[in-house]
């Protein structure tokens, strides 16, 4: 499956609803990671119904408790797909009797994948289709990104800058879980140099970023792309050890806190959507 124009060939699995590949017509380059099984075998998952761990991999809601594992079950489901033009692709997961084993709420869960030139836009919406209860959810993107290291570019020749920042505040994951303490991160002029050192203590986890359009890009020949994201108030950064991608992920939630009581209507970033209402995210880019 796939959706293409003259910049910009984009293609797709059901499982997940996920990215497989963003192909640049222009100077011939893939921009999305090849889910190399060696380091992260995956492109870019979507996060549903939470974002990052459970506390135990467990929750609570109405005195009944639940397992779910780190980042839900949305990435591992196939998806429908309801529609597909040469420039536009929708696919929906609605709740089944399996989801509702671990996760007792009514869904609708819709990705709409489309191009508007050099631009790639992911919209998402998710419907509560509960006839009387709120649903209680997050949701989170995982787009992994080129990077291109050869005899003339080092992964450390890359740097994201960020607009609005003149600093990061990292919340740290202890066993994927955010601990108390935090941690700075200066920027240079608003640009973080890659490395790979930078997650040697897992993802760059932000609770208060201000920057919503970011620019990854190499210092040698300007390559770039432009990422920008609405309505996701959350965002991490991450890459597999030694691996030449680095995931930019805007969330609408987070991981436990250690120190969580594990009940889910109280978990920090949990969104809380009425009957019969919707919720709607995006994230695009812009390829130089």
């Amino acid at each position: 499956m796939k959706i293409e124009n003259d910049f910009l060939r984009v293609e797709f699995s059901l499982k997940g609803a996920e990215l497989k590949s963003i192909f640049n017509k222009k100077n011939k380059k893939e921009i999305l990671w090849q889910a190399d099984p060696k380091f992260w075998a995956k492109s870019s998952p979507i996060l549903f119904p939470i974002v990052g761990a459970l506390k135990n991999d467990k929750y609570t809601y109405l005195d009944k408790q639940y397992s779910l594992s780190r980042h839900g079950f949305a990435r591992d489901m196939v998806f429908d797909k309801i529609e597909n033009n040469e420039s536009k692709i929708i696919f929906s997961l609605k709740s089944n009797k399996d989801t509702i084993k671990i996760y007792p709420f009514q869904f609708d869960l819709q990705i709409i994948y489309s191009l508007d030139s050099n631009r790639l836009n992911v919209d998402y919406i998710v419907k509560n289709l509960e006839k009387e209860n709120d649903l209680l959810f997050s949701l989170g993107a995982h787009p992994a990104f080129n990077i291109e290291v050869n005899d003339d570019k080092n992964y450390s020749d890359y740097e994201i800058y960020f607009p609005s920042d003149e600093f990061l505040e990292i919340n740290q994951l202890t066993n994927n879980l955010i601990a108390e303490n935090k941690k700075i991160i200066n920027l240079n002029n608003k640009k973080l140099d890659l490395s790979y050192q930078l997650f040697e203590s897992d993802a760059l986890v932000m609770t208060n970023l201000k920057s919503e359009s970011l620019i990854l890009r190499n210092k040698i020949d300007n390559d770039s792309l432009i990422f920008s994201f609405n309505n996701f108030p959350f965002f991490g950064i991450w890459a597999a050890k030694n691996a030449n991608f680095v995931c930019l992920e805007p969330w609408s939630g987070i991981a436990d806190f250690e120190n969580h009581n594990q009940h889910l209507e109280q978990k920090v970033g949990i969104l809380k959507l009425s009957s019969t209402e919707n919720w709607k995210a995006n994230w695009f880019i812009e390829i130089s």
